[in-house]
């Protein structure tokens, strides 16, 4: 992340460090881990299907940012062994284009958890006609709406990040993105207490799909849940340079800066355990897949 959003004024708070160590072995985590979701949906054709596409879109976009990150702490641990210079001008550019793909991960996480959202609802409340309103169409026009918008106002951020218009799009964008999570998903378990009783005079498969749809709600509750808690710290950072720049409360939990960006990455290494233990399709292909890469180990040594 950019210096620009650490701490600068005086203050009694030491700014606490994290090892770039740390940072390295959750990137690490977060590459792998996200890589085997994709492959993992890229393989079971069972998994072919609206809800995970979006779910592999949110994977690739961690996947970029754990390998953003790595790339940037082993710049760090080069630039402490004196090997690269952190004010040249190549590192620069390569920091800034870091960055920017940061931003465009953060975007990209926000509006992914808002296509599942949309997904579940639909799955939900239209289950009769979810196979006309999400065709396999429509999620590429959505995914590809995510990708040029995330990765268009990336690069604006990173470059005009020192402008206060840029800081206070980046807020608002969380927030805005947020209530609309919340009051779809509020709207949504409003709506299935008013039809919990219909249930069981429903045929038997349009039930089961509507209970399916409910698993899926609360996969995204947990999912939401977990994306407040990683974010929230690091958007209310940036919130607090616009409001308080110079307050000596504000520069102590500006201190924090590096425990926000652990939280912030961190994100991306529990997605996918979300996924693996509330998909037992999901789950059941990575079993299949370490045991096939078990058995062709074991053929070569022997």
């Amino acid at each position: 992340m950019n210096s620009s959003t650490k701490s600068t004024n005086h203050t009694d708070c030491a700014e606490v460090q994290v090892p770039n160590e740390v940072f390295m072995v959750i990137a690490v985590a977060s590459l792998s881990e996200n890589f085997l979701v994709i492959v993992a949906v890229i393989k079971n054709k069972n998994l072919h299907s609206p809800m995970y596409c979006f779910i592999c879109n949110l994977a690739l976009f961690n996947t970029i940012s754990g390998f953003s990150k790595s790339l940037e702490n082993i710049m760090l641990l080069f630039t402490d062994a004196g090997r690269l210079n952190s004010r040249g001008i190549f590192e620069r550019k390569i920091d800034d284009t870091m960055d920017s793909l940061l931003c465009m991960c953060f975007l990209g996480s926000i509006f992914s958890i808002l296509a599942i959202a949309v997904d579940r609802y639909i799955t939900i409340f239209h289950a009769l006609r979810y196979h006309t309103l999400m065709t396999m169409r429509r999620v590429v026009v959505i995914l590809s709406t995510i990708w040029v918008m995330c990765g268009t106002c990336g690069v604006l951020m990173i470059g005009f990040f020192q402008e206060a218009t840029v800081m206070i799009f980046f807020v608002m964008l969380f927030f805005t993105a947020l209530l609309l999570i919340l009051l779809l998903y509020v709207h949504m378990f409003l709506l299935a207490r008013h039809h919990a009783n219909r249930i069981a005079s429903m045929p038997s498969a349009t039930a089961r799909h509507r209970r399916s749809g409910m698993r899926g709600a609360l996969t995204l509750t947990i999912l939401i849940g977990v994306f407040v808690a990683c974010w929230a710290p690091f958007t209310l950072h940036l919130l607090i340079i616009m409001i308080c720049p110079e307050n000596p409360y504000c520069e102590c939990y500006r201190s924090l800066f590096q425990l926000h960006v652990v939280l912030l990455v961190s994100h991306a290494v529990i997605d996918p355990a979300i996924y693996a233990f509330r998909s037992a399709e999901l789950c059941n292909t990575f079993k299949r897949m370490f045991l096939c890469l078990g058995s062709r180990i074991c053929k070569k040594c022997i």
